[in-house]
């Protein structure tokens, strides 16, 4: 550090006094300039005063007048003298002491009298320097001489050094307080916050503490602080690992992990490459102001996948939807991620408002999310909303081909029913790709699939696939079922396979579930549940003893009606509960621009009004609606301070928030309340499954969970978590990429029953 001061001062040091002799040549210039033009104006005005009594006195022809003249005038300041020269150069009348100086004629004067112009010059005469002013005399329109003013300039010279004195004296005193600014500096805003930042990673190294929460004050260095945040969240990470995996190997347990998942993902792609299509993108670039801001949309869908892209160097095409994607990618739309740490690539394709409209808005969730959730919505099927949905599946199967050119065997993972069409368009291209699609919703009974007018083409193209994912056991049963009654192709139910035109597409169940963190050394020590509860309820303005939570999309599969009903019920049935039990609905609008969706939150917000006007007393309300998006750090706090969470949803595919809850409770208290038409459901057995059409059993469910024994909510907390714990979003992936990856690949023919649908131009 010593060095370091050192070398800054005198870098400072002579970068100023470079700096001040630079400015200081600049104002002894300009002042030079400025004193020899104000000489010169004076010059020419004495010369103008003068010349007519000079003029007459020549013209008169009395030399004697002339020296009068002269010697009057030439005593002034910094003056030398004046002299008079007749038409031929002869001088007249001079000034005593200039009579030396010019012996002879200078040249100026017989070049006045030549041209008949005033003219000047600065000139030295032997040491002396001078400037002379020299104007013509005239007789009516003829020459009779010139009049000569001579100024001595040695002042001029005399100023400008005094400025490079000053100059000098000012940069000296300027070199002296600058060093010691610099030391102070230096001591104050280097030494000792780079002294704090080695002693936090020497406590980090010796795992003294060192989170990135804890990490010190900067000041300047933000850029170093934000990377040391990064390389402590990753040693903290990799710490934690490493603690985990040895942990479990103790135990003799086998957890999935991020670190395990990687390798196991590495050992089964071999040389291959993996490509995942998802509507969703992984990191949104949205624009604030006149920055961009990076923002990690709140999706398990990232959790799982994320970590077996970093393992591979993979590749996530997904639409670019945030308003700052497109000034975040290459030529080629193409974006390396995470940001802090690039390890894989971002595709973004592009959709027009049009295609968005119908391919998302339109088919996808007016057609296909209320078909396949047997939530009594009425779907909406339209021709023109399906050619859009065809067109954006093409869309992508064109991009994720064009990342796939070159790679032998890709593997490629669809997610979602945004893209039913798109196995068959890959795999009609690349028959070598191993294909997989995870369908994340519900799959109906065949008759309610029928309703579809394009069920044979929706499922022609998942049977391009040469494994289709749904969460449990009875969508696949579903789906065999239909793709039996809907094509031809032959259904092995002993194998769960369906052949079609000699491609085998295998349908297996894996349920999706979180991240469950072993532990949070990052984390401060959490306060109890209690202690929580109080102060989340002191902020929501509400006084009770119990909270219940619920965690929703405003959607109508997720019977939030039906819940609030059901807490009507309870304190109709319970009064007790009346000033006792609050429940907090965080509901997040969604698709609000979509007709249903807009008026399902109206009516959210107003059953809420109405509950509440019927009960409210003083400080306390029976329910408090949130109608906002909140951040997975905000919602954890409402899991880990209630007493129970609430999951009605009329039919859901696996419902994330019952599995959210579980791993949040790491006190192993609080009750979960779940409807049996979730696929969590299907693990989840020491929850209180209720049916959400019944108010009644629902209500009697949360007065069950509000008063249930304190031992049995640990009982059954403890086996639900092991659940979440032990089938973890880690094994979700693992399992679903190892089965794709030892798939046989059977490239399909081309399909002679395919049908073709005229759909009108949009």
């Amino acid at each position: 550090m010593r060095l370091l001061s050192v070398r800054l001062i005198i870098s400072l040091v002579v970068g100023i006094t470079a700096i001040s002799l630079l400015f200081s040549y600049y104002s002894v210039r300009s002042e030079e300039h400025d004193l020899r033009r104000d000489l010169e104006r004076r010059a020419q005005l004495l010369g103008e005063s003068l010349s007519g009594n000079v003029e007459h006195s020549l013209e008169k022809g009395s030399p004697r007048e002339l020296q009068r003249i002269v010697e009057r005038f030439g005593h002034r300041e910094h003056l030398a003298g004046i002299a008079v020269y007749d038409v031929l150069g002869n001088r007249l009348a001079v000034t005593p002491g200039l009579a030396t100086l010019l012996s002879d004629r200078p040249p100026i004067v017989a070049k006045a009298i030549i041209d008949n112009l005033e003219d000047s010059e600065f000139t030295r005469i032997g040491t002396a320097s001078l400037h002379i002013q020299v104007l013509p005399l005239h007789d009516e329109n003829h020459v009779i001489g010139a009049l000569a003013i001579v100024h001595d300039t040695g002042y001029i010279a005399a100023q400008t050094r005094m400025v490079w004195r000053e100059t000098f004296l000012r940069a000296l005193a300027q070199m002296v307080i600058i060093a010691f600014l610099t030391l102070l500096i230096v001591r104050w805003s280097l030494s000792g916050p780079i002294a704090r930042a080695a002693q936090w990673i020497r406590a980090l190294r010796t795992q003294r503490g060192g989170s990135r929460h804890a990490i010190p004050e900067l000041d300047a260095f933000q850029p170093l602080a934000r990377e040391l945040a990064t390389i402590a969240e990753s040693l903290n990470h990799a710490r934690s690992a490493a603690e985990t995996e040895a942990r479990l190997r103790q135990a003799g347990e086998s957890i999935w992990t991020p670190q395990r998942l990687g390798v196991h993902v590495r050992s089964k792609l071999g040389k291959s490459s993996l490509f995942v299509v998802s509507n969703r993108e992984p990191y949104l670039h949205t624009r604030q102001g006149r920055n961009v801001e990076v923002v990690i949309p709140a999706s398990g869908l990232v959790t799982a996948l994320e970590p077996v892209l970093l393992a591979c160097n993979g590749t996530w095409i997904a639409h670019g939807s945030a308003d700052a994607d497109r000034e975040t990618v290459d030529t080629h739309d193409r974006l390396r991620v995470p940001p802090d740490d690039p390890r894989y690539t971002l595709r973004r394709t592009w959709l027009t408002a049009k295609q968005e409209e119908g391919y998302y808005y339109g088919f996808a969730n007016e057609g296909l999310w209320p078909l396949c959730h047997i939530a009594h919505t009425r779907p909406v099927f339209r021709a023109t909303d399906w050619h859009y949905y065809q067109e954006v599946n093409r869309k992508f199967a064109d991009a994720t081909l064009e990342e796939m050119a070159g790679t032998e065997q890709p593997v490629v993972l669809v997610q979602d029913y945004h893209f039913a069409l798109l196995s068959r368009m890959i795999k009609e291209s690349r028959p070598d790709a191993r294909v997989a699609i995870f369908w994340h919703i519900p799959w109906p009974n065949p008759e309610a699939f029928a309703i579809c007018p394009w069920q044979h083409e929706l499922l022609d193209g998942l049977l391009g696939a040469d494994l289709v994912g749904f969460h449990v056991q009875s969508h696949c049963n579903n789906f065999l079922q239909t793709v039996d009654r809907g094509l031809e192709s032959q259904i092995d139910w002993e194998h769960f396979t369906a052949k079609r035109n000699e491609h085998v597409t295998m349908v297996r169940p894996f349920p999706i579930s979180v991240d469950f963190a072993e532990s949070k050394p990052s984390m401060e020590k959490a306060s109890s549940s209690e202690e929580e509860r109080t102060r989340l309820l002191r902020e929501l303005g509400v006084a009770a003893i119990f909270l219940g939570i619920g965690v929703d999309r405003v959607d109508y599969t997720k019977g939030i009606l039906e819940r609030f009903l059901a807490i009507e019920h309870l304190l109709e049935k319970y009064p007790a509960f009346q000033k006792q039990f609050v429940f907090v609905q965080i509901g997040a609008p969604s698709r609000t621009h979509l007709k249903p969706y807009h008026d399902l939150l109206v009516e959210v917000g107003a059953e809420a009004e109405r509950i509440n006007r019927r009960f409210q007393v003083s400080n306390w309300k029976p329910i408090v609606f949130l109608s906002r998006q909140h951040s997975h750090r905000e919602i954890d706090r409402y899991y880990r301070a209630a007493d129970l969470c609430v999951v009605t949803s009329l039919h859901d595919g696996m419902n994330l928030v019952a599995k959210e809850f579980l791993a949040a409770r790491d006190d192993e208290d609080g009750v979960l309340v779940l409807s049996r038409f979730t696929g969590a459901a299907r693990e989840l057995r020491d929850s209180l499954l209720v049916n959400p059409y019944d108010i009644d059993q629902t209500a009697e469910a949360i007065r069950l969970a509000l008063e249930m024994d304190p031992e049995e909510k640990k009982l059954r907390m403890q086996r639900m978590r092991k659940v979440v714990r032990e089938q973890n979003i880690y094994r979700w992936a693992a399992d679903l990429i190892g089965q794709l990856c030892d798939s046989r690949v059977s490239p399909p023919r081309k399909n002679p029953e395919k049908l073709e649908v005229d759909v009108p131009a949009v």
